[in-house]
Formats: structure tokens, C-alpha cells, sequence
């Protein structure tokens, strides 16, 4: 197959959606504009009947990897290893077609490109992190989180953030020493600060870099910057890098991966691997920041693997277990479950995704189910199989501008929901 030239799928339907006049549908990142997993859009289809939501387009020739897509101005951006590497690729919104891809580096990649206007960003598994021309895919930074930034990894599946742009910063997690996380100068690369944390923060988990993103809190009035981290939950200072505080309960040895849910002066964070759940409170003492645990779950109870959590109201929604995704829906500010039915339509971990009512689980084994967000009922409205296996269904869900997206490998698959 030409690498240069995406192969498009059978086309199921001739019924094309406009490509939107506004940002308001865009997906430029990880997890949605604001890293929360909410799409705001309405008007979505109710329920799914027989095989599903009909498919738009299928493409393939993407390459290996778990990546999901980014969707902004016109364009999808995804990763995927053809053979040399991991390549940020960009594609026609309206049919697949590819419209320029770029070498990043490194094997196959786990992270989601990020967008911001007429650049984009992508890290690839050996820490490699690219700044390209959205437009063209042309080259205008790189760095190396490893070597430039003295960055290491927690364990062995490699980097797999995506990078937060706030404002004229590119904030990345290298994991080193003296570099836990990091703020660039997004248009030319250069390092504006360094953050550390000491070595007092705990005991449990590993030094490095874990697999979550980072999100921005304005806890207690201070913008920070908050990240799951091989030792944990930490939060550094916006302004300068400075250490805030810490959560060392939430880390395990393994691999450190959902990204937490910020409101307010609140964190919700969850690991897998033995682990469990904890809401902070984000309480100050002079000029000092600390976390206070409001509750903890134990991994029995509640351990999120890595599918993601949504806070939809006043409960948290997500799948439960290791390598598992038995839906839940938790009350924040108590622990309390609303509901916690057990296995759920499809096998393994769920990636969860909010959108006008509804969430979307997809699970490990290609089941997609659209179950209710209401927390007084356990109610499943459709199921369907994705139209292809190509390996462990893992990357996250994006709906844009009434589109289901879902990445499956070499494959990508676009379906309708208006």
C-alpha cells in the first residue's frame, strides 16, 4: 500500500455532515478541549438500533499504535508506526484522504497529537516531541524529552502523554529528576521552566513519568498544573514550575495512567494495578497548598485500569477493575455508588466518552455500547461491534460535529450519530 496515500474503505453512506464553521465542534486534543472527556454537542442519536450508527467512511494505512485523533480546522491528526517509526499524520476531515504525514521517532506510538491553531504537537514513545505545521506537516521544532530534558520513564511502554498548550507554554511530562515536568516556549522550543519534586513525597510507585496528561486546576485561587506521575498525583506552579503538593496513596509500581478529573478545589484520580480511588480537597495552610483525603476506595471497590473517567453532574462515570470495565457511577463529593451493575455489554478495559446524555464505553474486546447518564438507572441504549479487530480496542472515542470517531490500528472508522 502506498504510505503517502490513505486507502479509503467502502463507503457506506453518500450523506456527508458540513465541516464546521466554528470551533465549538473541534476535539484538538486528548480527551476534548478541555481534557474532561465531554462533548457538548446535542441533537445525537437517542439510541442505536440493529448493527448500529451507519458508518460514513473507513480508512485504512494509518500503522500501528493507540492513538486516538485530534479534530481541528478541517483536519484529523492521529500517530501510527508504518514501518519506521511513529509519524504524526494528518488526514481529510470529510473522507479519510491523507493529506501529509511527518516522522516523530521512536516505535508505535500511544499518544494523541495536540492542536493549537496553525501548530500542532505530537510525542512519540521514546520521548521524541515534535512541533509541525498543521497546514503542511513541516517541521519547526523538536526536542527530546530524554535527552534534552533528562526525562525517564516509570516502566517500559514509553511515553504516552499528550502535550498541554496553555497559552504561549507547551507543558510536557519529561519524568527526570530535576525535570518531572516541564514548560516550552510552544513556537520555538525552548525551556522556560523545570519542575522538581523532593524526595519526601512517598514511598509507593516509581520515579519517572507515568501514562496520564496533565490538566489545569485553579484550586484555592492558584493556577497549577496537575499530573499522575510515577510517584503519584502532584501539582506544580503555572507561573515558575514551583512545587505545590502531592498524593503518593494513588501511585503503584506498574504503570500510573488515568488522567484525573479537576473542579474546583477538588481532584478525583484513580490508578489500576492493585490500586484504587481518592477524591483531594485542595486545602490551604498559609501560603501552602495541600491535599486532603476527602475518601478512599480500595481497588476491590474501584480501580479504574486505563479507559478514562467523565464527571457528569455530580457523579463520576467510568469502567471498574483491572483489565476490566464494569460501568460505575460514583457520587463525587461522597464515594457513594449509584450504581455498580458488574460486567457491562463488552469484555476488558472501557474507554469512556460523555456526550448529550449519554456515555460511550468502548471496550477491549470492539464492543461499543451507549449506556444513560443517570445516576438512578443502569439503562444500556445500543450496542454494535466495531467493523474491524486489529488488535486490543483501546484508543478513546472522539465525537465531533455529530461524527463517532474511533481508531482501530491501521484502521480508522467514522460514523454518524445525527
Amino acid at each position: 500500500m502506498n504510505r503517502n496515500l490513505l486507502s479509503l474503505g467502502v463507503l457506506i453512506s453518500l450523506t456527508f455532515l458540513p465541516t464546521p464553521a466554528t470551533t465549538a465542534a473541534e476535539w484538538p486534543q486528548w480527551r476534548g478541549p478541555k481534557r474532561d472527556g465531554i462533548c457538548t454537542e446535542t441533537g445525537l442519536l437517542e439510541a442505536w438500533k440493529g448493527s448500529g450508527p451507519p458508518i460514513l467512511w473507513s480508512g485504512a494505512g494509518l500503522g500501528k499504535g493507540y492513538s486516538s485523533v485530534a479534530i481541528a480546522g478541517g483536519k484529523i491528526f492521529t500517530m501510527g508506526d508504518r514501518g519506521k517509526g511513529a509519524e504524526l499524520i494528518a488526514l481529510d476531515l470529510e473522507k479519510g484522504k491523507e493529506l501529509w504525514a511527518v516522522k516523530v521517532g521512536g516505535g508505535e506510538p500511544n499518544s494523541t497529537p495536540t492542536v493549537d491553531k496553525d501548530l500542532v504537537f505530537a510525542l512519540g514513545r521514546d520521548g521524541d516531541l515534535l512541533c509541525a505545521e498543521a497546514a503542511s506537516g513541516k517541521e519547526v521544532w523538536r526536542k527530546s524529552l530524554q535527552k534534552d530534558l533528562g526525562g525517564k520513564m516509570m516502566s517500559g511502554w514509553g511515553y504516552s502523554e499528550s502535550p498541554l498548550v496553555d497559552g504561549d507554554r507547551l507543558i510536557c511530562t519529561p519524568g527526570g529528576d530535576d525535570s518531572i515536568l516541564a514548560a516550552l516556549d510552544k513556537k520555538t522550543g525552548e525551556v522556560i521552566w523545570k519542575a522538581k519534586i523532593p524526595d519526601s513525597v512517598g514511598d509507593r510507585g516509581k520515579d519517572g513519568a507515568g501514562y496520564s496528561s496533565v490538566v489545569i486546576s485553579e484550586a484555592r485561587g492558584v493556577k497549577q498544573y496537575i499530573q499522575l506521575v510515577g510517584r503519584g498525583l502532584v501539582s506544580v506552579a503555572a507561573a515558575d514550575g514551583k512545587f505545590l503538593w502531592a498524593y503518593n496513596k494513588i501511585a503503584n509500581d506498574t504503570a500510573n495512567i488515568p488522567t484525573p478529573i479537576v473542579k474546583g478545589n477538588f481532584v478525583f484520580c484513580s490508578s489500576g494495578y492493585g490500586t484504587g480511588a481518592a477524591l483531594l480537597e485542595v486545602t490551604q495552610k498559609g501560603k501552602a497548598l495541600e491535599p486532603r483525603e476527602i475518601y478512599f476506595l480500595p481497588a476491590k471497590e474501584m480501580q479504574n485500569h486505563h479507559g478514562g473517567m467523565v464527571l457528569v453532574g455530580d457523579h463520576i462515570y467510568c469502567g471498574s477493575g483491572q483489565n476490566e470495565g464494569f460501568p460505575v457511577a460514583i457520587e463525587l463529593r461522597t464515594g457513594k455508588f449509584a450504581w455498580k451493575p458488574g460486567r457491562g455489554p463488552g469484555k476488558g478495559s472501557a474507554a469512556v466518552l460523555y456526550a448529550d446524555g449519554d456515555l460511550y464505553f468502548r471496550y477491549q474486546d470492539g464492543t461499543m455500547a451507549l449506556i444513560e447518564a443517570n445516576p438512578k438507572e443502569y439503562k444500556v441504549k445500543g450496542t454494535f461491534q466495531i467493523a474491524t479487530k486489529n488488535g486490543e480496542s483501546w484508543p478513546h472515542p472522539v465525537i465531533s460535529n455529530g461524527r463517532l470517531y474511533l481508531r482501530d490500528q491501521d484502521a480508522l472508522h467514522c460514523y454518524r450519530l445525527k
